[in-house]
């Protein structure tokens, strides 16, 4: 004997008081990342929520920083993004990355180009990930560190962008080992005159 089907009405469904805001913040967050595969991206963001961790959110809607990184599909806010959810581990397991990555939707294979041309081991240094994927959406050097600086300032947006200076060089010095092109008494010149620039 089929089982009697149940009839719903409005009265006896029960909403809970929060979803109409968790949806609300949800639609928001998509509406600034604009993932590629919004189903992934949205597993990702309910799993992060539900176990208190940084969402797989940009701060604000964007385009791509450059037409050189177009390709790529970076952007300043999704590496902003991954630094939130990995920068305060300082070393990081590499198969943790690629499932950040891909849940961002972003591509394997440049992530993979990443690796290899930081040659980055299974655990790696997580802030020199994070410069080289600046270099990744700079013209340049100088670009790549003016942004990992907006990035990682804790000054006001539109301020100085300042960071420690030994974060600084350490970031410097990554790029410039991966360039190969920068000799070592160019690289000691730029970065003592900025340290003395800053104790001036």
């Amino acid at each position: 004997m089929p089982l009697q089907e149940t009839l719903f009405c409005s009265q006896q469904i029960h909403i809970p008081p929060e979803l109409p805001d968790m949806l609300k913040k949800f639609t928001k967050a998509a509406i600034r990342t604009q993932p590629l595969n919004l189903l992934d991206w949205a597993t990702s963001y309910f799993q992060a929520l539900a176990n208190g961790q940084p969402l797989p959110v940009k701060d604000c809607f964007e385009m791509p920083a450059s037409a050189h990184a177009e390709h790529f599909g970076l952007t300043p806010g999704l590496l902003k993004t991954l630094h939130k959810q990995l920068g305060h581990k300082g070393l990081v397991d590499w198969a943790e990355l690629v499932t950040r990555w891909q849940d961002l939707g972003l591509l394997s294979e440049h992530l993979n180009s990443l690796k290899e041309l930081g040659d980055f081991e299974e655990k790696f240094n997580w802030l020199q990930f994070f410069v080289l994927g600046c270099s990744a959406l700079s013209e340049n050097l100088e670009q790549a560190m003016e942004l990992a600086c907006k990035v990682l300032t804790t000054d006001p947006e539109g301020g100085p962008a300042r960071i420690p200076f030994s974060t600084f060089s350490e970031m410097f010095h990554f790029l410039c080992r991966v360039d190969g092109d920068i000799s070592i008494q160019n690289m000691t010149r730029v970065l003592t005159t900025l340290e003395t620039e800053r104790c001036q």
